[in-house]
């Protein structure tokens, strides 16, 4: 029975495994098997999650592994972020050297972010970090360029640290509580040293906000967004976040009071606002510039984080913000996939040539300012109220006036897609026909973004108690 309610991790994990083995046997032209078996994997995840928000929640594995309402949508949003990943690159991969290599690696990282969003045990959240950490090396260095070398190498060395700094934060706090799980850490690090328990908390979340792209360990997505191929740029960038922002929150609620990790959060959360909201000005490339902004919006995502257990709205909202978060980036990706324009001055009279792709792409920016009534408008709504429940409406203000200042730089992209002027001969990239499978990728996602104001019927399945 413990085995059945990790199904959707099992069912990804062989989905790898199969999409590698089947890969290797098969001639280039006929990896799109692979492929078939990589989502089929991502739908029954999807599947079997959603029907795990029926089940009662619960620890398995001697309360190592949690399946509650957290678990549940993380599985969810993983799964079908994939999905969409996978589907919005079939044209960039199909029949490439590395295509169901590319499939199994995608896989095993989104297993590793699905095992780090339900753990209650640091050892296993160490092991999902690694899981998630380290095929994401090999999706960015599959661009074989001097920018995927060197953004492959980047990310190599900061996830090491980064995960040395985790290892380090998980034996100091083993030290003070006497063991690893979370219910052994509420009650063994009351009485210890408040410094001492912060020093292991910060090297834990050293690691942790690795994986979310947040400040200060964030150096290396804008490289790894412009440096790898479009598909793993859009994985990168989505995927990791969404494991690592639920295992801070559950890490977070075992924390004692002695340790004001409220503030530290709500630090993280405003300079990575802020950074990536001003670095992403200067930005002429399309990927570097949405790789600056996830760093941004991993800020946004810390709010609900910074008041987590200290008001009931603080878990939904980021849930309803990850999911909203996760279908936007991606949409914006899509685009990129479909025209194959990556400098913004290449979006010059994108209007024109492909208006319903300029529809998608407007949608897509807007909807990451938080335009209503776009999801993440409501995923921005629903965390701002959160943040100021819980105390902390200095940092309201901060993400306020980073969401205005955002709007500036997305404009940037938007306003020369609506040029009458196109683009110089010289740097005309579109192909004949826009690819077919990013584009639907596109238009779909755009659908969903507007559908936004439909979401507060999904908010109330994402109410619930996470379980240790």
């Amino acid at each position: 029975m413990e085995f059945l309610a990790v199904a959707p991790e099992m069912i990804v994990l062989l989905g790898a495994i199969a999409a590698l083995l089947s890969g290797s046997f098969l001639r280039r032209d006929r990896q799109w098997i692979s492929r078939v078996i990589a989502i089929a994997a991502l739908l029954a995840g999807a599947a079997l999650a959603g029907i795990a928000f029926t089940q009662p929640v619960r620890t398995v594995f001697d309360g190592s592994f949690a399946v509650d309402v957290g678990t549940n949508a993380a599985r969810l949003i993983i799964c079908l972020a994939t999905l969409l990943v996978i589907v919005l690159g079939i044209e960039e991969l199909t029949a490439g050297p590395q295509e169901s290599e590319t499939y199994a690696l995608m896989l095993l990282s989104a297993l590793g972010a699905m095992v780090m969003s339900g753990t209650s045990d640091l050892l296993i959240l160490a092991v999902g970090f690694l899981l998630a950490s380290i095929p994401l090396y090999a999706l960015i260095g599959m661009n074989r360029s001097a920018t995927g070398a060197e953004a492959a190498m980047k990310t190599y060395l900061l996830g090491a640290f980064s995960g040395i700094a985790l290892l380090l934060g998980v034996t100091l706090l083993y030290a003070l509580a006497g063991g690893t799980a979370y219910a052994t850490l509420q009650t063994g690090l009351v009485d210890m040293p408040a410094g001492v328990v912060a020093l292991g908390l910060v090297g834990v979340l050293a690691g942790l906000v690795f994986k979310a792209g947040a400040v200060p360990a964030h150096f290396w997505v804008p490289d790894a967004a412009e440096g790898s191929t479009v598909s793993a740029a859009a994985f990168l960038t989505t995927v990791p976040k969404i494991g690592a922002l639920v295992a801070i929150y559950r890490l977070l609620l075992v924390m004692p009071s002695s340790v004001n990790w409220p503030l530290l959060i709500g630090l993280l959360a405003a300079m990575s606002m802020t950074l990536g909201n001003f670095a992403a000005f200067a930005q002429s490339d399309a990927r570097r510039l949405l790789g600056w902004s996830t760093v941004s919006q991993a800020g946004y995502l810390l709010l609900p984080v910074a008041v987590a257990g200290l008001t009931d709205l603080a878990l939904p909202s980021l849930l309803l913000y990850l999911g909203g978060y996760a279908v936007t980036n991606l949409g914006a990706f899509a685009v990129i996939a479909a025209t194959g324009r990556t400098a913004l001055e290449d979006y010059r009279g994108l209007a024109r040539s492909k208006p319903w792709l300029s529809v998608a792409l407007v949608v897509s920016l807007l909807s990451l300012v938080g335009t209503p009534p776009t999801v993440v408008f409501f995923g921005k709504l629903t965390t701002f109220t959160a943040a100021w429940d819980g105390g902390l409406a200095w940092l309201v203000a901060i993400a306020a006036i980073n969401t205005v200042a955002s709007l500036f730089y997305y404009l940037r992209w938007i306003m020369p897609a609506f040029q009458r002027t196109p683009a110089p001969a010289s740097r005309q990239v579109d192909r004949p026909q826009a690819r077919r499978w990013a584009t639907q990728t596109a238009y779909a996602a755009a659908v969903v973004i507007v559908m936004g104001a439909l979401l507060g019927l999904v908010l109330p399945l994402f109410d619930g108690p996470l379980v240790r």
